[in-house]
């Protein structure tokens, strides 16, 4: 990680809120004025930016941007783009979220509530290699083990899974997937087959509700 005081920094905020993007923007500048900014309001905004940028030194990634379901965003980062630290913010800051989101490979979550002194705190250590989080996640009862399993078995789908499923938890038919990822539909059903085994589930009714559940047995 690079010294967050004295080297241009990189940073990519993924949040449909402009006025949260300002103030963690003006966060970060208060710590380094060097600070290159890379903004997106939605997921699919989110997926282009990623795919063209090579050399960013943290995400910033609102859990409820539009076009993802609960942790479905975070999977994809941490999938697609393990290299690229990801922050969590949110306005969800109940400890059970917070340590689900370090579970799944989050460097940190930072509370939309934080003041702003807790705000660049947060930031600082985060760009300087270290994890943070409220302290109250981190001291709280948690019981990991009801979800682990879930996360493991998402964890073992591929980038392009992990959009079919996503896909699939919006409602979306295999011929709709297809045009929105431009690829043909035997492909998607190729996919839809692949997370059925891997997720152990019999319909994609049921490999859908999987995301959701990781939030339900927190």
């Amino acid at each position: 990680m690079k010294n967050p005081g004295n080297t241009a920094l990189r940073v990519l905020i993924a949040d449909d809120h402009p006025l949260f993007r300002s103030a963690i923007k003006s966060a970060l500048f208060n710590q380094n004025r060097q600070t290159e900014f890379v903004e997106a309001g939605f997921f699919d905004e989110l997926c282009e930016k990623l795919d063209q940028e090579q050399d960013l030194d943290l995400i910033l990634l609102d859990l409820k941007i539009p076009g993802v379901i609960d942790f479905s965003g975070l999977f994809y980062i941490r999938t697609n783009f393990p290299h690229f630290p990801v922050v969590i913010i949110s306005g969800n800051d109940d400890p059970a979220t917070i340590r689900t989101a370090l579970n799944i490979g989050a460097s940190g979550f930072i509370p939309k509530s934080a003041d702003p002194e807790t705000l660049e705190k947060a930031l600082k250590s985060v760009l300087e290699g270290q994890s943070w989080a409220p302290d109250s996640a981190l001291v709280s009862e948690f019981s990991g083990n009801k979800n682990s399993e879930i996360i493991n078995k998402i964890k073992m789908l591929t980038p392009q899974q992990m959009r079919v499923l996503m896909k699939l938890s919006q409602g979306l038919l295999n011929k709709q997937i297809a045009y929105e990822l431009g690829v043909s539909e035997a492909t998607i059903k190729a996919h839809v087959s692949a997370i059925l085994k891997k997720l152990d589930v019999d319909s994609r009714t049921h490999a859908a509700i999987l995301l959701t559940k990781i939030s339900e047995v927190v």
